[in-house]
């Protein structure tokens, strides 16, 4: 074992491991908190810098900064407001072609003057796109040049030896969320537009699949009239396959339901099916939802009443359609 291994093995344990991850999410919650207070009339006027942008929004960093860069492009991106991120090194080596006269540039840096975005200052200046910088350092180069200024600066970074980025970029990162939130809520821009930019995985399943997409209708929507016997109701049931049958009147408007759990209970009543009306053991007005409601809002629907299936009416509840968990389950939703 060598000397540093011995150190390592010694000095560790679970306790003091806990106590220091504690101290850590401490001091970055407290950097957040300070944010707080500080936000003013310059938040909004970044916003409103990017707001009246007619380009894009060229987000720049380097080092932890730059991984921070990212990720605010990439959240500005899909939340309405067109963003990439830029390298500031490679900025100066030709990728500086990538901002226009319409843009605006947010500028990360802790210290507010790393050489490879102060470098590039003149020639964005020269290009006429707007500055906005968020640093740590409000008398630094990239403060003091900026349009607007955004004060991100931490009283400590949560690394013990005070050098790794940590309550700094978590600061930083905070910021950047608070404007790309306030740019979407001040563009109104909504679910289905969030899905549009969303349309892999569940996330988009999510928001894109509608009630009308996914339930049974036509001749694959199970119902019996109401003048129905039970046996009858079980027929169509069994024919269906979706566990329930609603059931209707002359005109198709919607009076109730019938589901296997009705038949558990019905069958424990010792109920003639031959003789029994549906009318007798159906539930009446039962839960349902428009065919124009998002799938997930059935899923809470669901869920918070503990059924498996719904029906679906129109505003004059005229049935149109049914769907039941297992329908939710092969789009994806749930």
């Amino acid at each position: 074992m060598t000397p540093n291994e011995n150190q390592e093995s010694t000095s560790y344990t679970r306790a003091k491991a806990l106590d220091l991850a504690r101290q850590v999410l401490r001091i970055e919650a407290d950097a957040i908190t300070a944010l707080i207070n500080r936000l003013d009339q310059r938040f909004t006027d970044a916003l409103e810098i990017i707001l009246h942008c007619q380009g894009r929004v060229v987000v720049s960093g380097m080092g932890k900064s730059g991984h921070i860069a990212r990720k605010i492009a990439a959240t500005m991106a899909s939340t309405g407001t067109p963003a990439f991120f830029m390298h500031p090194a490679e900025a100066s080596h030709g990728d500086l072609g990538m901002i226009t006269p319409h843009d605006v540039l947010i500028a990360l840096s802790n210290s507010g003057e790393s050489a490879e975005l102060v470098a590039i200052l003149p020639m964005v200046k020269r290009k006429g796109a707007k500055l906005i910088s968020m640093t740590g350092n409000a008398s630094s180069s990239l403060a003091r040049e900026a349009d607007v200024h955004l004060d991100a600066s931490v009283k400590e970074e949560a690394c013990p030896l005070g050098l790794a980025p940590t309550a700094s970029t978590t600061a930083t990162l905070a910021l950047g969320d608070a404007l790309a939130i306030a740019l979407l809520d001040a563009r109104g821009f909504g679910a289905d537009d969030f899905a549009r930019s969303h349309p892999g995985g569940a996330l988009g399943r999510r928001l894109l699949v509608h009630v009308k997409d996914i339930m049974h209708s036509g001749d694959a929507l199970p119902k019996v009239s109401h003048t129905a016997l039970l046996s009858d109701a079980l027929l169509e049931m069994s024919r269906k396959g979706m566990g329930m049958t609603a059931v209707v009147d002359e005109q198709g408007k919607l009076l109730g339901l019938y589901t296997d759990g009705d038949l558990r209970r019905t069958l424990d009543k010792n109920l003639d099916i031959h003789t029994t009306r549906i009318t007798q053991v159906m539930t009446p007005s039962p839960r349902t939802i428009d065919a124009d409601k998002l799938a997930a809002e059935a899923v809470q629907i669901m869920e918070q009443h503990k059924i498996n299936g719904l029906l679906v009416t129109d505003t004059s509840q005229q049935l149109v359609g049914a769907l039941n968990m297992h329908d939710l389950l092969r789009a994806g939703v749930v």
